[in-house]
């Protein structure tokens, strides 16, 4: 197989290159990935910019499993250092950096956190989340993150701790902590822009595509639209379908854990715009995390538990799960939560490699301790598979998985940690952009293109383009035209589960499906013109 030029120009026709089912898609390549969520659009990426021809397959769709059931954090391993993981904080706090500061500061923020301090809390309760959170000053420092990004930690009053989240309970507080971390405008967003961006330097990307049987030279896969199945010959073969990975090869071992996050109507908690973590009682290091999200939401997670048995394609929280989320966040605050005031709930899977006998912990016990490092492994056949990590440091995973699998191809030096993903700018810029705010915190520079491409395909003005699809549902039709021109959207779940995440909420779902159905057709009319 021939390689690409590496200073080759960006296709300019990118929306071609995303597509369900294995139409036009090339039956050799450089670079074969399976599995799209954050890690496998990762490697795809890396791939292409390193001149590499790619094909990037799933299954099911961009974004389809455990990336988009994260907290929607962009997390600096501050968890990781109390484990005392030091390597893994530190590759988190980098990665954080990278993406906060270079590749996608369009999809990410500084997110405000307190840690509430009362009489009951502890001496060395105290001590332990002070120091914690001054080392994680420390890990932002040794990424060299800018404390324009993300501030330092401080101790706050009880006033001013109210003041930041209204609602908590006041009786017994004597203070607390502020610090901060990264947030994501959305985590499936975040991968459908690591996608658009592979393809935009020519990688082809094709959901609807199962594969059936691998090696490290040939996949063989099957359309899952026609039924057709067909060949493709790789010069090289990556395994990133993360908790599933072990279906692909037979010589992975994982440790599956089970995190489960319930979604709030921000009335719920009035007022609260600053991410409180509540301490889990009976625990020095545990929280439960409510998060203000930017689409009028509260997401509350999260839990850690073992999973056994075969893996859903779609993981159901348990009532145990959100019965424990929801006692923890009520003891820290006034209003009384009830399970009615959930109106979403849903659950990832993590990939944790089980590389070692356990110790304290037998294999019924904990995963909670698991370590959070990842690893690139090769199978007897040549397929280099890469598990564990998580969604910060796909970057990272995928150029680890790379670099084993293309060690024996003429492949260039990895680029992604200095490479803008599509629509990236610095804030500044962004803040400067006259368009429509959902759009530039969706889409950054790209939001000019969103909207004129559905100005372009449905001739519709912009007050009908714009306006959100449903009452109290933001998404507007301009993102759900866009999605199915440029993003390879097929379906109304695509569209409503991972384009946009009206899903996350089932009853705005609901109101959402004729929007999502118009949009199809309305594309489908242009593409007939």
């Amino acid at each position: 197989m021939s390689t690409p030029p590496r200073t080759r120009p960006r296709d300019r026709r990118p929306a071609t290159r995303i597509a369900a089912g294995l139409d036009g898609a090339p039956d050799a390549v450089d670079v074969l990935v399976v599995g799209l969520g954050v890690t496998g659009a990762g490697v795809a990426l890396d791939a292409a910019t390193r001149g590499l021809s790619v094909l990037a397959v799933d299954a099911h769709d961009l974004a389809f499993g455990t990336s988009r059931w994260s907290s929607k954090l962009v997390h600096g391993g501050l968890r990781y250092l109390a484990q005392g993981q030091i390597d893994v904080a530190h590759e988190s706090a980098v990665e954080r950096g990278v993406l906060m500061e270079v590749t996608a500061p369009h999809l990410t923020r500084a997110m405000p956190y307190v840690v509430p301090v009362t009489a009951a809390t502890s001496r060395s309760t105290r001590t332990l989340t002070a120091f914690g959170l001054h080392a994680g000053d420390l890990l932002r420092r040794g990424a060299h993150t800018s404390v324009d990004t993300l501030p330092r930690p401080r101790r706050v009053s009880t006033t001013e701790l109210l003041r930041l989240a209204p609602g908590l309970r006041a009786a017994g507080l004597t203070g607390g902590y502020l610090s901060w971390d990264g947030q994501l405008e959305d985590d499936a967003r975040l991968v459908t822009t690591i996608a658009r961006t592979a393809a935009s330097h020519g990688a082809h990307l094709r959901t609807r595509a199962r594969v059936l049987a691998a090696t490290g030279r040939s996949v063989e896969l099957r359309d899952e639209l026609t039924g057709a199945v067909r060949a493709v010959t790789a010069g090289a073969v990556v395994n990133a379908t993360g908790v599933w990975a072990g279906d692909l090869v037979d010589d992975v071992t994982l440790r599956p854990s089970r995190g489960t996050h319930l979604v709030l109507r921000a009335e719920t908690l009035p007022g609260l715009t600053t991410a409180v973590f509540a301490p889990v009682p009976g625990s020095r290091n545990r929280f439960v995390m409510v998060l203000p999200q930017p689409d009028g939401t509260l997401h509350v997670g999260l839990t850690d538990e073992p999973v056994e048995g075969p893996l859903p394609d779609v993981p159901t929280p348990s009532e145990a799960e959100i019965g424990f989320l929801l006692d923890v966040v009520a003891a820290a605050f006034d209003r009384p939560l009830h399970r009615a005031d959930v109106v979403g709930a849903h659950a990832g899977l993590r990939p944790l490699l089980d590389a070692a006998p356990a110790t304290r912990h037998d294999r019924r016990g904990a995963t909670a301790d698991l370590s959070r490092r990842h690893a690139v492994l090769t199978s007897r056949t040549g397929v280099v598979t890469i598990v564990g990590g998580k969604l910060t440091t796909y970057r990272r995973m995928a150029q680890d998985a790379l670099d084993a699998a293309t060690a024996h191809l003429d492949a260039g030096p990895c680029v992604t940690a200095s490479l803008p993903l599509l629509g990236a700018a610095p804030r500044a810029e962004l803040a400067a952009l006259e368009q429509p705010a959902r759009l530039v915190r969706r889409y950054g520079t790209d939001a000019g293109l969103v909207l004129d491409t559905a100005r372009e395909v449905t001739r519709l003005g912009d007050d009908e383009l714009l306006a959100p699809v449903a009452d109290g549902v933001p998404a507007t039709l301009a993102e759900l035209v866009f999605g199915v021109t440029h993003e390879g959207a097929h379906d109304v779940a695509d569209l409503l589960d991972r384009r946009t995440r009206v899903g996350l909420v089932p009853p705005d779902r609901a109101l959402a499906v004729p929007a999502a159905e118009r949009a199809l057709a309305l594309a489908a009319t242009a593409r007939a013109r």
